[in-house]
């Protein structure tokens, strides 16, 4: 697969904390579009605050990174939303809403990034849908699904924007082997169609199965598995 040379993610000598911790310094690497990375290390490692100063939810205090055109140093309060709107957020206990419906979950992300449309807002939520093998579960509540179609509808939710890139904190961790390859596989068609994902997984079959680009979150330093 050919990538263009302008990557979706470029950490430049980045720290990064929680609270007033450091979990990882002098972080540095590159995603590109199209790109399929593995994020792994033991809990507590940094995985989940790495993911967390993408998407803006930790400050970057310390260094450079730009993710889908956004510098997260200085981005701006108001600027947040957009961002977020370019990445896809996938996490592993589901956080839907279990007192709507399956499309009323959807929906209502829509409303919150700026889809004002209703018929395009139905449209787009019954694509992705459609997307991730759920064409039927529209009008149900997220109690009444398996947690493998649970997690289907938060992936769902995740590409109503078309994002350049997915985040996934551990996206398999609560569910049994046979559904997590189901989840992986569906995984792999996204990232086929161009859309580059950085997932953090404990699931060292997986990554044996399905070999690719493996970044690991040890004792404050992160390696990267191609230098």
């Amino acid at each position: 697969m050919s990538f263009s040379s302008e990557p979706i993610v470029n950490v430049i000598d980045a720290s990064i904390f929680q609270e007033n911790e450091t979990i990882l310094s002098s972080v540095n690497f590159a995603i590109n579009k199209g790109e399929f990375v593995y994020l792994v290390g033991k809990t507590g490692s940094g995985k989940s605050s790495l993911l967390k100063t993408f998407y803006a939810d930790i400050p970057l205090r310390l260094g450079d990174i730009n993710i889908a055109g956004y510098s997260i140093k200085n981005i701006k309060p108001k600027d947040v939303p957009y961002l977020r709107r370019k990445l896809g957020i996938i996490f592993q206990d589901f956080e839907l809403f279990n007192d709507r419906s399956v499309s009323d979950n959807l929906e209502f992300v829509m409303k919150a990034t700026g889809w004002k449309d209703r018929a395009k807002i139905k449209k787009r939520a019954a694509e992705v849908l459609m997307q991730v093998g759920l064409g039927a579960v529209s009008g149900k509540m997220p109690f009444q699904l398996s947690g493998g179609e649970q997690q289907r509808v938060v992936i769902a939710r995740a590409l109503l924007n078309e994002p350049a890139i997915l985040l996934a904190d551990e996206p398999t961790g609560n569910l049994d082997p046979e559904v997590s390859q189901g989840i992986f596989d569906l995984f792999k068609q996204i990232n086929k169609s161009g859309t580059a994902i950085l997932m953090a997984t404990h699931d060292f079959k997986l990554l044996e199965a399905n070999p690719n680009r493996v970044l690991t979150c040890r004792e404050g330093k992160l390696t990267d598995s191609e230098l």
